[in-house]
């Protein structure tokens, strides 16, 4: 009963936030929201939940003193003559403070040790929910061209570079969920309908993928080596969305990276455009590892898990078909509309 208390106060603290037409609610928001959170984090009362749920706690924390500190800029900036080095100083600390709550790099040193921590539903919940109310806030601020550039190369470069040496499934999704947004900040910079589409995609491949690691308790590369054994639906089920997740045709993750990479041509930045793309191929490499691992690692070392667990035939056909369909049926829809 109190889970479904706290995911309602989570709820609302997000709909205050990309509401509120003030900082102050703005900062309301993103409080309720914490502190809805760290009980829904600590619900399993294990030692791990426990550390993530406070270094969690500490990190936005901190986030929110330093939105606080903006807040304060932006109150007093009228009474200073030369105000010039104060509005800097204002954008400088809200950027950084909603782009640590977002986890985006360089402000991810939390991020991956937090998710590695909870279970999967609240790992999901970290990955996707949690995005929102920052990056929403995020475009209605007039971020320097630079300054997101930065971001969003950033991002791309940590996400895949330190997802290579990871075992983890929880933290190959957290450098993957790192390198998503360095797109999103692309997208949600030059088009609101954009980042929509691009952050509805990504959640509900994320959702997808996360589901059957929940289902067939799945946390490492070993795991899931002896999983595809005995459950090649499976296998190909996490292929198929591991390839739509690193932005592969005729998959669907590929359309918003497509009309991103075709928003920031059209904006006249083609050198980031070049490197995002070749910084997401490294991406691509750990998601194609996980859907050959089963070539590629021993099984010496398999940590035997519980197979109770099955997939529904109908299901795995269904999903599996979307997937397959779901770029061209978009492509055929936004050229009709």
């Amino acid at each position: 009963m109190y889970k479904l208390l706290f995911l309602t106060t989570l709820v609302m603290g997000t709909l205050i936030t990309i509401s509120s037409n003030s900082w102050l609610g703005v900062w309301m928001g993103l409080e309720m929201n914490l502190l809805s959170i760290i009980p829904l984090m600590n619900n399993s009362k294990s030692p791990k939940s426990t550390e993530a749920s406070l270094k969690y706690f500490i990190t936005q924390a901190m986030a929110s003193l330093i939105l606080l500190m903006g807040m304060m800029m932006d109150s007093i900036k009228s009474d200073i003559p030369s105000n010039i080095w104060t509005e800097s100083l204002f954008f400088l600390c809200i950027t950084t403070s909603l782009v640590t709550k977002t986890g985006a790099a360089p402000f991810h040193f939390w991020f991956p040790e937090v998710v590695e921590g909870l279970d999967w539903f609240n790992a999901l919940l970290m990955l996707t929910w949690q995005k929102i109310a920052p990056m929403i806030t995020l475009m209605y601020i007039n971020m320097n061209e630079t300054l997101i550039t930065f971001l969003m190369l950033t991002s791309i470069a940590v996400g895949g570079v330190m997802g290579l040496n990871q075992t983890s499934m929880k933290k190959i999704m957290s450098y993957s969920s790192i390198n998503h947004i360095g797109w999103m900040l692309g997208a949600l910079v030059f088009t609101e309908t954009l980042w929509s589409w691009y952050f509805l995609i990504y959640s509900i491949t994320n959702s997808l993928i996360i589901w059957a690691f929940s289902k067939f308790n799945i946390s490492s590369i070993s795991q899931f080596l002896m999983v595809s054994k005995t459950a090649p639906q499976l296998k190909m089920f996490l292929t198929l969305n591991f390839l739509s997740l690193g932005g592969i045709p005729p998959f669907i993750g590929f359309l918003p990276k497509w009309l991103t990479i075709q928003v920031l041509v059209q904006n006249q930045m083609y050198f980031s455009s070049c490197l995002m793309v070749v910084m997401t191929l490294i991406t691509l490499y750990f998601y194609m590892r996980i859907a050959l691992s089963p070539l590629s690692l021993s099984t010496s070392n398999v940590i035997p898990i519980n197979q109770k667990q099955k997939m529904n035939k109908k299901t795995f056909v269904t999903i599996n078909s979307a997937l397959l369909m779901s770029l061209m049926l978009s492509t055929l829809t936004f050229n009709w509309i």
